[in-house]
């Protein structure tokens, strides 16, 4: 259903209850999400991205019980992603010949997935659309999280339309941020921030310090995903400066797959370890191939040192760590410390592989890492326990 956020703007958006895997298989949404689209009515009217190709006749059937396609005046693409354009093909059968505002780069990704020569109208970072008495800023916003991505701020609101950034797979009856679970909100907010826009932080921070050196007065950001801020929407554009500088919180984590449970009880005997040395650290375990790897991925994030433990298998690891391992290299953290361990029982190159992906995915390896024979015995965990602590010891 349509709901009005303002006497102006109305979200027309799609609530996703049942989404629990996006970007193909690539990322979790264990609370769904939402596709967020919004209807700006002044004296013309600006319809602003679209939801996701599945959905496609529900939208624009109700779409149009909401606004005639003869009074949609413009068509405002912020991102090409198909979980915000998919529906334009379906829509400008109904709109033919009206203007589609978007980045250069934009018309090469929506030409390049629906092969379509609509009315492109390019827009870069001060332009302005008059609706009436109030105007659309267009702002690029490129790499948040594709090239062609901008955002546009609504004049006599003082709304910001975000595309992606702000958003957090999460759907909710009522998409303001105070009327959802804070856990829930913030939580989604960094595992968004974490799995999807970390590669990009220096053009978060850039862009962001750009769009507040504008000085624009802002009472709401509708992002593309999730809830609309209201509730002092600078509070997220904060977050995001906090999580775009090597962010870290008092947290490690340790990451294992293990065959036959030797490579675990080395990963427990190294966590003891370290909260001997540093009760006050969060000290939190995973095993790779059991684990979520996105929420995962988020509790690297939030670390400031993690290690990584393997048997070794075929002369290599474990396919779960291997995979993970990629994922945290395409993330590009920084600022992090790591090492490695595991067992072998017959050539051991685990932890010398593990400290190499570790290396090229931009972490400080502090030692060689540790490697036992076989399953670990009294001694070896006491071993492990020592290592645990020297580890903790070169944390600051």
């Amino acid at each position: 259903m349509p709901f009005p956020i303002t006497d102006i703007v109305t979200w027309v958006g799609k609530t996703d209850w049942e989404l629990r895997k996006f970007h193909g298989e690539e990322y979790s949404t264990h609370r769904g999400t939402t596709y967020n689209s919004y209807l700006v009515r002044d004296q013309k009217t600006a319809l602003i991205d679209t939801v996701w190709a599945p959905f496609s006749g529900e939208y624009v059937e109700k779409l149009f019980q909401e606004v005639a396609p003869e009074d949609i005046d413009f068509v405002v693409a912020t991102h090409a992603e198909i979980d915000h354009s998919g529906c334009l093909s379906e829509l400008m059968r109904h709109l033919p010949g009206k203007p589609v505002y978007c980045t250069a780069k934009g018309i090469k990704s929506l030409q390049g997935h629906y092969h379509a020569d609509w009315n492109f109208q390019v827009v870069k970072t001060g332009d302005r659309l008059k609706l009436g008495e109030r105007e659309l800023i267009f702002i690029e916003a490129p790499m948040l999280h594709w090239p062609d991505t901008m955002f546009c701020y609504l004049t006599g609101e003082n709304i910001l339309f975000s595309s992606d950034a702000f958003g957090q797979h999460l759907a909710a009856e009522e998409l303001y941020n105070d009327r959802v679970d804070p856990c829930e909100l913030w939580f989604e907010s960094l595992k968004y921030y974490a799995n999807i826009l970390a590669p990009f932080s220096p053009m978060v921070v850039k862009k962001l310090q750009e769009f507040v050196g504008l000085g624009l007065p802002l009472k709401k950001i509708c992002s593309s995903h999730g809830v609309i801020w209201r509730d002092n929407p600078m509070q997220i554009v904060e977050k995001y400066l906090q999580w775009a500088d090597n962010y870290q919180e008092n947290q490690i984590t340790l990451l294992y797959d293990t065959m036959w449970n030797g490579t675990r009880t080395m990963a427990e005997a190294i966590a003891e370890g370290i909260r001997q040395f540093s009760p006050d650290v969060m000290v939190k375990l995973f095993n790779c191939a059991r684990s979520d790897k996105n929420d995962v991925i988020s509790e690297v994030f939030k670390s400031k040192a993690i290690l990584v433990g393997s048997p070794t298998i075929n002369q290599g690891i474990l396919s779960a760590v291997a995979g993970m391992l990629e994922e945290i290299r395409g993330l590009r953290f920084r600022g992090k410390k790591a090492a490695a361990f595991g067992t072998y029982g017959w050539s051991g190159e685990s932890t010398r592989m593990i400290s190499e992906k570790l290396r090229e995915a931009g972490f400080e390896v502090l030692n060689e890492g540790l490697l036992q024979l076989w399953k670990p015995d009294a001694e070896a965990l006491k071993q492990c326990a020592d290592f645990g602590k020297e580890f903790a010891s070169q944390i600051d």
